[in-house]
């Protein structure tokens, strides 16, 4: 296999995927991703590692024995946090004893670097390609790709990486779609949580900075991050740092990370693993960095994915801690742990006394709407936005993902937001800044451009009203949803619906047969009559009185003759209880969701009571907090701030156009016949 310097990443990715073609016949192809993605790895870094490889064996040798650190001594020697002491490479494993050779090059890289290949259980494959005998020819072929950073760029690297998982994501992972963030929407997200601090970076020559994502996946948003600073390196007189944390679910893609942020050092400190910063497990019920808070956060949890396997430890944090642990609001639907995320990253943001910290998550829309008063995705709502973190909310275009085509928003959070924007949240329609791909790459038909990307957070930025950037008081989006009552309005009208309605009834069932008999009887005497409402319960206690063959007049009883015989009448007066209280018709019950700044009495009197004038709102469903009328909530409706009404066309210029197509339609059939 020839050389490969430098190519786009297209080309890289297909070079690379060649190697499958050595595997067809012997391993289906669910399985070539098992192969192709480690081997990758352990080719970058054998290329990384080229250059001190002889120094590192020779001192290895030496001072082997010696009671040296030795992991010490060979990290710095390599020039990064990990190293390999075997005599082998890729190159040099041998046709004869290739699995035994390939096994002690593994071996033989620090553990930190190791782990990498336990994670994809890359000794079985190793097995399983040496019993088909495609080994060696395998390692040849990885041997020849020149993966080192001079040749391939970090972000060129990454955008490789996701391509092959994007390639066998299903097999290697099943909900490969969950960690897969375009490049394009990676760079946007850290544009808007970074862009505000450059001159805080550039003021502070040396300045450390912690970026932390939960869902880390591969590590595009933290390499990204990193990368961000570094681009304004020629503004800096000492280089500020961002120090990398992370946490991933998936063991594959968890490895890809470790081995990207082995080959990142930082200029402060050279020596230091950053490899160990990044976790395996669920963020969700078992968080590993759980004592740390950060000065940034990022993520993109996976949209609309069920928290079921994480749900005891959830709602067990939520019961003991409340408040003092991440999850303080009332809990999600167990269909959608995204929010979840969500107050995972405010708990993780520095506190305001230690300078506070700043976040930005991507999300699809539900978060904005779902749920009601009360109910667990608007008391996270509420909970973020009446404690001001919510700076701004940027609507996306749709078809920028790989697996999906739906609107997707970033929210960008903070607890040490600027004076100008507190009690403010800016939302920003970017639904338009998008750029057409020429070639669609599953369901992503556009991209956001670099120029797009510096649009949206020049906007984001100026906090000035526009016509795709509105500044929103947080108290507009909520309301209280208050309950409206009606009183029961109803006569009674003894007909044969009726009757054949009260057989089925339980009540009458529990009859005698000759009760029943007795019953109809009484009743049938006024066939055709219309009553008020209470003659019902009157004429049932009295008959039974007159006639002990009718048995009990039960309650049970009474009521069956009323659901029977009632019939619903708007001009009946209400009906009122033994205490003289009107009686609620459950079937009228009806909500209304009265904004905040407005007051209960007003909005009932302009959209209630024109319509309903007996309409009343219910005094006893009060809000669990506050404690008065009417539970509140808090939804972000885009459509209601951006919606641009459009006129409908002149119905004769509608009308012109059907003629002139009827004519064209004529003038063809004419061609035809003639």
């Amino acid at each position: 296999m020839t050389d490969a310097r430098a190519p786009r990443t297209t080309s890289l990715v297909d070079f690379i995927w060649k190697n499958a073609d050595d595997l067809w016949g012997d391993f289906k192809h669910v399985d070539f991703g098992k192969v192709i993605l480690p081997f990758t790895l352990l080719r970058r870094l054998e290329c990384v590692l080229e250059a001190t490889r002889d120094q590192v064996l020779s001192t290895h040798e030496s001072i082997s024995g010696q009671g040296l650190d030795e992991d010490v001594v060979l990290r710095q020697i390599s020039g990064y946090p990990f190293y390999n002491t075997s005599n082998y490479t890729l190159a040099t494993l041998g046709g004869s004893r290739t699995r035994q050779n390939l096994e002690d090059y593994v071996a033989r890289f620090s553990d930190n670097a190791r782990v990498i290949f336990e994670q994809f259980d890359f000794a079985a494959t190793v097995a399983r390609m040496d019993k088909q005998n495609v080994l060696f020819k395998i390692c040849q072929n990885f041997a020849g790709i020149d993966l080192h950073p001079d040749t391939v760029p970090e972000r060129e690297m990454s955008n490789v990486y996701e391509h092959l998982i994007r390639r066998f994501g299903a097999e290697v992972n099943e909900a490969a779609e969950d960690f897969m963030t375009p490049r394009d929407v990676v760079h946007l997200a850290i544009e808007l949580l970074l862009d505000p601090d450059d001159d805080l970076f550039v003021n502070n020559p040396g300045l450390i900075r912690t970026l932390y994502d939960p869902t880390c996946g591969t590590g595009g948003f933290l390499s990204d991050g990193m990368e961000h600073v570094q681009n304004l390196r020629d503004r800096y007189s000492v280089a500020p740092v961002i120090v990398p944390y992370g946490q991933e679910l998936e063991p594959e893609t968890h490895a890809v990370c470790l081995a990207g942020m082995l080959l990142k050092t930082l200029e402060s400190d050279p020596g230091r693993d950053l490899s160990r910063n990044i976790k395996l497990g669920s963020t969700l019920s078992n968080d590993q960095l759980g004592d740390e808070r950060f000065h940034y956060c990022i993520s993109n949890p996976p949209f609309g994915k069920k928290w079921e396997k994480d749900q005891a430890a959830v709602v067990r944090e939520h019961g003991e801690k409340k408040f003092e642990g991440r999850f303080g609001p009332k809990l999600p639907r167990v269909s959608d742990g995204s929010m979840l995320f969500l107050l995972h990253l405010i708990s993780k943001l520095e506190t305001p006394e230690r300078g506070g910290g700043r976040a930005a998550i991507v999300l699809s829309g539900s978060p904005l709407f779902n749920g009601n008063a009360g109910q667990g995705e608007s008391e996270i709502r509420r909970h973020l936005l009446e404690n001001d973190l919510v700076e701004a909310i940027i609507a996306l275009p749709t078809e920028i993902f790989f697996r999906t085509g739906i609107g997707t928003y970033v929210w960008v959070l903070s607890n040490k937001k600027p004076a100008a924007r507190r009690g403010k949240v800016q939302l920003i329609d970017a639904t338009k800044s998008f750029t057409p791909m020429r070639k669609s790459e599953g369901n992503k038909r556009r991209m956001i451009s670099p120029d797009q990307t510096r649009q949206i957070v020049e906007a984001y930025s100026a906090f000035e009203p526009t016509k795709t950037s509105l500044v929103i008081d947080q108290e507009d989006f909520g309301y209280r949803r208050v309950r409206v009552l009606r009183p029961l309005r109803m006569k009674i009208v003894v007909s044969d619906e009726g009757m054949s309605k009260i057989v089925d009834d339980k009540a009458w069932g529990k009859l005698t047969a000759e009760q029943q008999a007795a019953w109809l009887a009484a009743i049938g005497g006024h066939a055709g009559e219309e009553h008020e409402y209470d003659w019902m319960e009157a004429f049932v206690r009295s008959s039974a009185r007159k006639n002990p063959a009718l048995g009990k007049a039960s309650k049970p009883l009474i009521k069956a003759f009323v659901a029977a015989f009632g019939v619903r009448d708007p001009d009946a007066e209400p009906v009122v209880d033994d205490d003289g209280d009107d009686v609620v018709d459950d079937a009228l019950t009806d909500y209304e969701n009265v904004p905040l700044r407005t007051a209960i009495d007003d909005y009932m009197g302009a959209e209630v009571l024109p319509h309903a004038p007996d309409a009343f709102v219910d005094e006893g469903y009060c809000d669990g907090q506050d404690g008065e009328v009417g539970v509140v909530g808090y939804e972000i409706n885009f459509n209601r701030y951006f919606y641009q009404y459009q006129p409908p066309r002149d119905l004769r210029l509608i009308d012109a156009d059907l003629k002139a197509v009827e004519a064209e339609i004529a003038a063809v059939l004419l061609e035809v016949t003639e």
